[in-house]
């Protein structure tokens, strides 16, 4: 197949890409493995050290033992001495193996061993006085002055040997930041290029990208004007049909309880006045819904969580709505566990409830009952409502909660849509949740969930 003239700087440019990259991953595994082996000689060093020191103080316990032992004959003081002697063997040899591959340290490590030796031949012999009952100064001061001797020219030896170990860490360490300085310059100047290269490849398809985001960005904003003008057209219909019916309503109610030619019975009055309440308080609930919405979205839904009294709040809510309803539905509370008090934002948990219990009686008949229930966890509280009404299709759930979105079993009921979508944004807001279950004809379940992480679920009474 034949490459066009950007498909050649395109293959061209990314051949070279991989070129440098693989150089500089070359060469920045084989300084990694540089600074695996310094990183390992600084450790060995270290260790080598580490042994010196430990012979040293291995000597000088041993010295003190002995000290102890001609001083005033503690047999333990002895033992001390003989472990200690012990000891120094071993990491006498463990230093061996460790500068096995230094000629310099191997000459010094064979002085120190004959320095040793020559200390342990001392020590017999001030020990073996000792037992004679040869312990006095005068006795003992040659021996005392060899063994200073002697403790000096290994305390050199020593010196020497650690001098020489700290020389070895420092070359390894200024190594090991050579090679880290190195392989930061080569991936820097890798990087560098490779980035270099690409840019100057996709620098040829800059105005086909270019003028097709333009395109994408006309096309988009078209589909989000379609879709506001939509959603206009569709808010101000629902608007206008939802608030022509009530008006109308009261309208009607106004004019006939205006004609004083008329006699009207006190039931015909009140017939009429409840039908021009109800109808204010439908508008007054389709303006909240509304302004909620409206709220929420430019972020300005207020968040106040006080401690209230959950149960009497159920009790209230369950009165309020029922005097709002001239039909006479059946709710039930029911209170499960000891959930008496809890911190949450009364208004959001009126509108979240107050919603879904409207939804309940609207799509039930009278005759069913609908089941509000509170339960609670140690951190979480739940609340139930549960009818026998329509149900809800399938196909329609998962977008229950968004605006003006209805399911095709409502037939003739009529609402704006609005409901669920303000449990949602409610819901959001006080971080909590909502599980659907629902099957057509046989009735509704919404569960609410919503978390207590400051104050927790106070259980019991609380006291004054």
């Amino acid at each position: 197949m034949k490459l066009s003239l950007e498909g050649k700087w395109i293959a061209s440019g990314f051949s070279l890409c991989l070129l440098f990259m693989g150089i500089v991953s070359l060469i920045s595994y084989q300084n990694a493995t540089q600074l695996i082996l310094s990183s390992n000689k600084v450790k060995e060093t270290n260790e080598v050290m580490k042994n010196i020191t430990d012979i040293f103080a291995t000597l000088t316990d041993a010295e003190a033992g002995r000290r102890g032992y001609i001083l005033y004959g503690e047999q333990l003081e002895l033992k001390r001495y003989y472990q200690a002697m012990e000891s120094l063997d071993i990491k006498v040899q463990k230093l061996q193996q460790k500068l096995a591959d230094d000629p310099d340290q191997q000459q010094q490590l064979t002085k120190l061993k004959l320095l040793i030796n020559q200390r342990i031949e001392l020590s017999k012999q001030s020990i073996n006085l000792k037992e004679l009952g040869k312990s006095t100064f005068a006795v003992q001061a040659h021996l005392v002055n060899q063994s200073n001797q002697n403790r000096n020219q290994i305390r050199q030896t020593l010196t020497h040997m650690q001098t020489r170990e700290e020389e070895l860490l420092q070359i390894s360490v200024r190594h090991s930041q050579d090679n880290i300085h190195n392989r930061m310059l080569i991936e820097l100047l890798g990087t560098f290029l490779s980035f270099a290269i690409l840019l100057g490849v996709y620098a040829l398809l800059y105005q086909q990208l270019v003028k097709r985001q333009e395109a994408e960005a006309i096309q988009r904003t078209l589909a989000q004007e379609k879709e506001l003008s939509e959603l206009k057209l569709q808010f101000f219909s629902m608007v206008s049909h939802e608030f022509r019916t009530p008006l109308s309503i009261i309208l009607g109610s106004a004019q006939l309880l205006a004609q004083s030619n008329q006699q009207w019975t006190e039931e015909k009055k009140l017939k009429n006045l409840y039908r021009i309440q109800s109808s204010a308080r439908s508008m007054n609930q389709l303006l909240t819904d509304i302004l909620t919405l409206t709220r929420a979205e430019a972020g300005k839904l207020e968040f106040h969580p006080e401690l209230m009294d959950l149960e009497a709040f159920c009790i209230n809510l369950i009165e309020d709505i029922q005097f709002a309803n001239r039909q006479n539905y059946t709710i039930k509370f029911i209170s499960q566990g000891n959930c008496t008090h809890a911190k949450l934002d009364e208004k959001l948990l009126y509108s979240i409830l107050s919603n879904l219990l409207s939804n309940a009686m609207k799509y039930s008949s009278p005759e069913e009952s609908i089941f509000l229930t509170l339960s609670c966890e140690p951190h979480t509280i739940f609340f139930q409502v549960k009818d026998n009404g329509i149900g809800i299709p399938s196909e329609f759930q998962q977008h229950l909660f968004l605006p003006f979105h209805r399911a095709n079993n409502v037939g003739k009921v009529v609402g704006s849509g609005l409901g669920l979508a303000v449990v949602k944004k409610c819901l959001e807001i006080h971080n909590g949740e909502i599980y659907l279950d629902s099957k057509v004809g046989e009735g509704t379940s919404f569960t609410v969930k919503l978390p207590q992480q400051e104050a927790g679920i106070l259980k019991g009474k609380l006291s004054s």
